[in-house]
């Protein structure tokens, strides 16, 4: 067969060829674009060495922040309780200070309305015993047909209530020492 016989000719000029052709392909490639993709690679690792150092020191530094935003937060929600306290205090005071004054005109007028009370029971009280001296006048004169004076008649008036006030002032200690 002849093609057998041409086979190690031609195999031996493709393997001229195919040593040339990977001959320039490993020079091309492994001294022209090897040293580029090296620097390259290079280049890039230490880019991302160095953005990962920047990230580190950012992170770093966004943690400090954090750190005294939250203390500068927690300084702001400790004085606005005591602010909010020191308002509830103030108002206390000043609820204290107007329910006192209050009390005091209360006081006041509850004061003002004993008297007015006991300045009218003694009106009262002087008149009815005026009334009373002039019936005891009268109801002598009509028994018994003497003319008695006014002052006597006002002094037996008091003693009269003078006694009569004294058994009831006891009676009624007597009752409210009961209730005890």
């Amino acid at each position: 067969m002849p093609q057998i016989a041409q086979l190690s000719m031609v195999f031996a000029s493709q393997l001229f060829w195919l040593v040339i052709s990977f001959g320039l392909i490993f020079f091309f490639v492994g001294r022209g674009m090897l040293p580029k993709v090296r620097s390259t690679i290079s280049a890039r690792t230490e880019k991302i060495a160095d953005d990962l150092e920047k990230a580190k020191a950012a992170q770093a530094d966004a943690e400090k922040t954090e750190a005294a935003w939250r203390e500068r937060m927690d300084r702001t929600k400790v004085e606005a309780t005591n602010i909010a306290q020191e308002a509830k205090r103030e108002s206390a005071r000043e609820t204290e200070a107007r329910v006192k004054v209050a009390l005091d005109e209360i006081d006041a007028k509850v004061e003002h309305a004993r008297l007015r009370i006991r300045t009218a029971v003694d009106a009262a009280r002087t008149e009815l015993e005026a009334v009373a001296v002039e019936v005891a006048q009268e109801m002598v004169g009509q028994l018994t047909g003497l003319r008695i004076d006014r002052k006597d008649a006002a002094r037996a008036l008091a003693a009269e209530l003078e006694e009569s006030r004294a058994p009831a002032a006891v009676g009624r200690r007597r009752t409210s020492v009961e209730a005890r």
